[in-house]
């Protein structure tokens, strides 16, 4: 029996600029790194490319100002309310600038006792004491620092109302855990979430918001040339500079199959390929989630686009099969594994129903990091092997 399942190796790349062919130089650096480590490419094997470097390739970058602009364009009254940012300097610092310049007054209603990440503003265990405040209606910033002592974010020790309100004078923050309460103070708002903005929307219309846009919806064009996201706006952006963000990369379906078709040429085998952000994880000490992208995948090929079929190998073995022992158990498993597809008694439980790019994307922003592994490619083999393959 074959000793190993599954792997993973990081592939160094050399520093990426706007305008490189990144799709060449994906498939140049992988195929030397399997020759380097003697790796043989198999179908079905898997290259993860990071959005970072997509949307460097294309020079997906915006400017403060490009955001100031469209804001004006989409809120001409003047006023524009906030509802529920993450609470990060990489990733809504920026972008509350660029509102920020681009409006004559901000209402930012902040969410307690953390985002929806997980960032927190205040220690969990004083909610109760602010539960009966909190619940008629939206209380200032200047209340709710008082009644929770100024309170430091555990790891960056920052205190957010602190940092977003030195934006600009011309900011209002309230906190609030309904995001109904934005319309006691502005009927024009943005909707600031990530992965339940469209709900949030749906909600602010029904209680009589006068115009609504999210996050999606800026920077979803360009603006004087600017970068863009048609799906994303500046949802999944990160700081770059001190006044620039980088986008969430656009177009990257397409950028998906040239590879895979560069692959496909160069080798013969039809490898899968995915770009991916952030992992669909959460850390157990901290409580933060890593998801601060739109989606952990935003183009991969189509293999990739289902979940495992999987049986529970160890509840399959201590029950369906627990009457057996050494080599006739090892049979056993193995019989109804390959069976699988034509089984429907499939024993799954236990088993969590995440889809393949999800996992997978999740397991090469683990193996790439976030800081100097210098390793944006993840080339994966046997991920599609079980128990059962030879």
């Amino acid at each position: 029996m074959r000793l190993t399942g599954t792997s993973a190796f990081g592939v160094r790349l050399p520093i990426i600029s706007k305008g490189d062919d990144l799709a060449g130089i994906v498939v140049d650096s992988v195929m030397n790194c399997t020759e380097q480590e003697g790796i043989v490419l198999a179908d079905h094997d898997i290259v993860g490319i990071t959005e970072a470097i997509v949307a460097k390739a294309q020079g997906n970058y915006a400017e403060v100002s490009c955001i100031a602009q469209d804001i004006r364009q989409k809120f001409p009254q003047g006023t524009v309310g906030l509802v529920f940012p993450i609470f990060s300097r990489n990733r809504f610092l920026n972008i509350l600038k660029g509102i920020a310049a681009g409006a004559e007054k901000v209402i930012l209603l902040m969410r307690c006792p953390s985002d929806e990440v997980g960032n927190p503003i205040m220690d969990m265990a004083m909610m109760d004491e602010l539960e009966d405040e909190l619940a008629q209606g939206p209380m200032s910033a200047k209340r709710f620092l008082s009644l929770t002592e100024n309170y430091s974010h555990p790891f960056t020790g920052l205190n957010y109302i602190d940092l977003y309100q030195s934006v600009s004078d011309n900011i209002e923050i309230y906190v609030s855990n309904d995001a109904r309460d934005i319309l006691k103070l502005t009927k024009q708002v943005l909707v600031c979430e990530i992965h339940t903005r469209m709900q949030t929307k749906a909600r602010l219309i029904k209680a009589g918001a006068e115009q609504i846009y999210t996050l999606s919806d800026v920077l979803a064009a360009p603006i004087d040339g600017s970068g863009f996201n048609p799906d994303y706006g500046v949802l999944g952006s990160n700081i770059s500079t001190e006044n620039t963000l980088k986008l969430f990369p656009r177009d990257s379906a397409a950028f998906v199959q040239k590879v895979h078709a560069l692959f496909s040429e160069r080798t013969g085998k039809e490898l899968e390929v995915l770009v991916y952000g952030d992992g669909a994880f959460k850390d157990p000490v901290c409580g933060i989630w890593e998801l601060a992208d739109p989606v952990v995948s935003p183009a991969h090929t189509e293999k990739l686009a289902g979940q495992p079929n999987e049986i529970k190998l160890k509840y399959v073995a201590e029950n369906v099969f627990s009457h057996l022992t050494g080599e006739a158990k090892t049979k056993a498993v193995h019989d109804m594994i390959k069976e699988k597809e034509k089984d429907k008694r499939i024993f799954s439980e236990g088993t969590t129903p995440r889809k393949y790019a999800d996992l997978l994307g999740s397991l090469c922003d683990l193996m790439s990091g976030s800081g100097d592994k210098g390793t944006p490619v993840i080339l994966i083999k046997g991920y599609f092997d079980d128990y059962a393959s030879e």
